[in-house]
């Protein structure tokens, strides 16, 4: 999904709030980077776009950049957009954000993010960002201790649970910290396992079984999503039941999830951007954090497993898949 319409950018008239443009020709362009894992995203994000006053095609043309699973080609894709002038930059994930981050001080980005941003060097404070960086977090990492809690719940027997890492993503440091933590409060024993390649994930299923995981937490980042699919057929062939951190997972076919709704993130980023493009500083848009968070429990996957949801769990489910 990539737009090459580029309908130029004069001078400063980036800064400029649209209103005081009149009539004058050219669009605000919007340079995306984005990762080929959640199709929803830009769906969800022209939403938001539309909802602050601005289509695409009409009032805002938009640059899609993809990472194509390769987050070292991030620093290129910020330059080409740069190179066109974009009016703003919006960062689908951590890693774009940071590259974003670390090209320019001038142009606006607005970032999702699972983690910290102010953790991760993203922003100053949540309240006022500071600078020309703003977004929404779904804070994904900051849920681990409530997911290990449900997946003991569900498995309040298992003597190791394991947790699935990617170690390039900027966040899991971060994440298997708070499980950690979280795990060392009720004397739960871990079996952290690292991944960031196609090979180490079979490799990791092996491994956790070798060792006796009664349950399993997978862990945050762009290349463990884009594996959701054959993830969620190993742990079914392995028969562990595991905690996602996306209801992306469920829907596929996972156990459960414990999280925020990421449609819902995108469409605030896009709300965002349009403010933006009206004129508003990013320094001054307090970063977005969720309200609501929910328990989804596939009752199909359940039964595959041969497990009994118990009926605690059944009760604080938001969500329940049959």
């Amino acid at each position: 999904m990539r737009r090459r319409e580029f309908l130029g950018v004069l001078g400063g008239a980036a800064a400029w709030p649209l209103a005081a443009r009149g009539q004058q020709s050219a669009m605000p362009v919007v340079g995306y980077l984005r990762a080929d894992i959640f199709p929803q995203s830009v769906t969800a994000f022209g939403q938001g776009l539309k909802e602050a006053g601005f289509v695409e095609g009409q009032n805002v043309a938009i640059e899609y950049r993809l990472d194509e699973g390769q987050p070292d080609r991030l620093p290129l894709l910020v330059a080409d957009l740069l190179r066109r002038r974009v009016t703003l930059i919006v960062a689908s994930n951590t890693p774009a954000a940071l590259a974003a981050k670390a090209a320019t001080t001038t142009v606006p980005i607005v970032f999702v993010t699972g983690g910290d941003p102010v953790r991760v060097g993203l922003v100053a404070s949540l309240n006022r960002p500071g600078g020309n960086v703003t977004g929404v977090s779904f804070t994904s990492v900051e849920l681990a201790a409530k997911q290990l809690g449900l997946l003991r719940e569900l498995r309040p027997a298992a003597a190791g649970i394991a947790v699935i890492v990617d170690p390039k993503f900027p966040t899991t440091e971060r994440f298997v910290s708070e499980v950690r933590a979280a795990a060392s409060t009720v004397g739960q024993q871990l079996i952290v396992l690292e991944v960031s390649s196609d090979r180490d994930i079979e490799t990791a299923f092996t491994t956790l079984v070798q060792r006796g995981a009664g349950a399993l937490l997978w862990g945050t980042g762009v290349f463990l999503l884009s594996q959701r699919e054959r993830v969620v057929a190993l742990a079914a062939r392995h028969g562990i039941p595991t905690m996602y951190l996306l209801r992306d997972y469920v829907v596929a076919g996972g156990l459960m999830s414990y999280a925020t709704s990421i449609t819902d993130t995108y469409r605030q980023t896009g709300i965002y951007a349009g403010r933006i493009l009206k004129g508003e500083k990013p320094g001054d848009l307090p970063v977005m954090l969720p309200t609501k968070f929910e328990l989804v429990i596939n009752l199909k996957a359940a039964k595959a497993l041969g497990l009994e949801i118990p009926d605690k769990l059944l009760a604080l489910a938001d969500e329940v898949i049959e």
